[in-house]
């Protein structure tokens, strides 16, 4: 018979010794997912730029004292490869969070999207400017993509139309997207807000969306009264069925580029631009601001009315005065008139 081999002593004991080790990492482990946590009491957001170092990483947690034993957390990050693998973006750190959880957090690029509110904005510009204070991108990116021939080309859209690219609502949105990448997004939220029942209503009028966006922000620069948007809207259909000029207050606003104009004077209606509508035939160009949904849908009612005219009420509550006659409307508009140099404006 053969005799079964022995393990050596000194075999035995390195054996021994390995697993002595493992317990005693493992429950150091343990010990420091439970006992290390960070110190923040409520919801702290952090932002990691593109490009950004580790130290870069652990300066913004000092500032924001996330981090109570920094040596320890290094430590820690540097056996999980993060001082190496630093991923940009937008974290949310939540009070009790272990220093293990918040470096897995940060090595796997977990981040958590930030809330982005796209408002009425009235020129592309502005839009910009508004967008880049809530994204790491700048205006002048954003700007550049919004304006680039090639890009605008395989949309069919133009720098006077891009604009109907976004609807306003408020998204969630990761931080650091790129500029390209969010105006697809933005483009694809568009996209799911013209759904089959809206897309229906634009095929009854016989109108582009471009169109009815177009005309849909003169009616948001018309009136933030929701409940007459859709007989000023109508006011606008009846011309253009009619084939007259719109004549609307709001382009000529657009073109002189002052929005805080709160009286239409005769020079300003000879203001040469294809955004006139007192010059111009049909619908300008593009929306003169990025309108609401409300707006849209105003449009897209299509309510039926005689309506040709209408003007601002005399009390200026932000209400109008709808008429179907030019004798009404010149009666309206000298009330009107009367009350603006009562209080010479």
């Amino acid at each position: 018979m053969k005799k079964s081999k022995k393990k050596s002593p000194s075999k035995s004991k390195t054996i021994l010794i390995l697993i002595g080790v493992i317990i005693v990492a493992t429950i150091a482990l343990v010990i420091l997912n439970t006992a290390k946590r960070v110190t923040v009491a409520e919801d702290t957001r952090i932002f990691i730029p593109t490009g950004a170092s580790y130290s870069d990483l652990t300066d913004t947690l000092d500032h924001y004292n996330i981090v109570g034993q920094k040596s320890t957390f290094n430590l820690m990050a540097r056996a999980r490869g993060l001082n190496k693998h630093v991923k940009s973006g937008s974290y949310v750190v939540k009070p009790g969070m272990s220093y293990i959880q918040l470096i897995q957090k940060l090595y796997t690029g977990n981040q958590t999207p930030i809330r982005l509110t796209i408002g009425k904005y009235r020129t592309l510009r502005q839009l910009c400017d508004g967008v880049a204070t809530k994204m790491e991108f700048s205006s002048d990116t954003l700007y550049k993509v919004l304006t680039d021939k090639d890009f605008l080309d395989v949309y069919h859209l133009t720098p006077q139309t891009v604009i109907e690219a976004f609807t306003q609502n408020t998204y969630e949105v990761y931080w650091n997207s790129s500029p390209k990448r969010f105006v697809e997004r933005m483009m694809m939220e568009t996209d799911a807000f013209w759904n089959d029942d809206r897309t229906k209503q634009l095929k009854a009028m016989e109108l582009s969306r471009n169109q009815v966006v177009t005309l849909a922000s003169i009616v948001e620069e018309e009136t933030n009264k929701n409940g007459e948007k859709a007989d000023i809207a109508s006011v606008y259909l009846n011309r253009l069925r009619k084939g007259m000029r719109l004549e609307a207050d709001p382009t000529v606003k657009y073109a002189v580029g002052d929005f805080t104009l709160r009286r239409i004077l005769e020079r300003h209606l000879q203001t040469p631009s294809p955004y006139n509508t007192y010059l111009n035939p049909g619908l300008p160009p593009g929306p003169i601001c990025l309108p609401s949904v409300e707006s849209i849908d105003a449009v897209l009612k299509n309510k039926q009315t005689n309506y040709i005219y209408f003007c601002a009420k005399e009390d200026f509550s932000g209400y109008h005065n709808f008429a179907t006659t030019y004798q009404q409307h010149l009666a309206n508009a000298a009330r009107y008139h009367r009350a603006l140099n009562a209080r010479k404006i």
